[in-house]
C-alpha cells in the first residue's frame, strides 16, 4: 500500500466531509472531533455521493435517503442502505491528510451510474 497526498488539513475542518480525487479514485473525507476518516463516495444504498452528506454523532451521513455510516466499520448504522462503504486508511502529518491505497484501488472504486448500480442490486 502507498499512501498519497489528499489535501491541506485546513480543507477538511471538523465537523465536515468534502470530495478529493487521488489517482483517479473518490473519496470522501470527513473530519469528526479531531479525527480524519477517508471513505469511498458512493452510498451502497442508490449511489449517492457522500460528500454531499454530514459528519454526525453516530457517523456518515448520506443526504439522499439518511443512511448513516459509522467511521470505524463502514457498516451502515441507519438504513435504508444495508451494505457496508469502503474505508480507506488515513494519516495526518505536517498539515497534509494522506491516504494509503492498494494499487488497483481506482479500478475497484471506480464511480458508477446509478443504472447500472440498480441493476447489480435490484
Amino acid at each position: 500500500m502507498d499512501f498519497y497526498r489528499v489535501a491541506r488539513s485546513g480543507q477538511v475542518p471538523d465537523g465536515t466531509v468534502r470530495r478529493f480525487f487521488v489517482n483517479e479514485v473518490e473519496l470522501a473525507v470527513a473530519r469528526w472531533e479531531g479525527d480524519v476518516y477517508i471513505t469511498s463516495n458512493y452510498c451502497t444504498h442508490l449511489d449517492c455521493l457522500l460528500s454531499s452528506g454530514h459528519v454526525t454523532d453516530d457517523g456518515l451521513l448520506c443526504s439522499c435517503h439518511g443512511s448513516v455510516f459509522d467511521f470505524q466499520t463502514g457498516e451502515p448504522i441507519v438504513p435504508p442502505a444495508t451494505k457496508p462503504i469502503s474505508l480507506f486508511q488515513a494519516k495526518e502529518e505536517n498539515g497534509e491528510i494522506f491516504v494509503g491505497l492498494e494499487p488497483d484501488a481506482a479500478i475497484v472504486h471506480a464511480p458508477r451510474r446509478r443504472a447500472e448500480f440498480e441493476a447489480e442490486n435490484g
